[in-house]
């Protein structure tokens, strides 16, 4: 399950996913984000929060994820990810390898500051 909320007028998308992820998930997701794109013709940011994040329900899940980044990505300008997981903490830099956001990692008890950087334009 991704639950999201919106931040600074839609110009801030943030992300939370609180369960196993499936495929459902990911297109229910661009269904409320496509339209914000269509309006405003990008997103400032993108803050992830993986503090709770356990993965993917299976193979056609990480799939879904992918394809949603694919898609949007080119539509972001910052991309930051909350989390106190090592190995999560290296998502931002394997990130940055296949999408044109700046990306960042911030410790988990820093979502001001994320959401902060976020919404300077970079």
């Amino acid at each position: 399950m991704i639950e999201h909320c919106w931040h600074h007028d839609h110009d801030i998308l943030e992300i939370r996913p609180v369960a196993d992820l499936r495929p459902a998930e990911f297109r229910a997701l661009a269904a409320q984000v496509d339209p914000v794109i269509c309006q405003h013709g990008y997103l400032q940011g993108l803050l992830i929060d993986a503090r709770h994040y356990r993965g993917w329900q299976n193979f056609a899940a990480l799939v879904s994820h992918c394809v949603f980044t694919r898609n949007q990505h080119r539509h972001l300008h910052r991309i930051a990810v909350l989390s106190d997981n090592t190995l999560l903490g290296f998502m931002p830099q394997l990130l940055n390898h296949f999408v044109s956001a700046e990306v960042r990692p911030f410790p988990g008890s820093e979502e001001a500051s994320a959401l902060e950087w976020l919404s300077h334009p970079g």
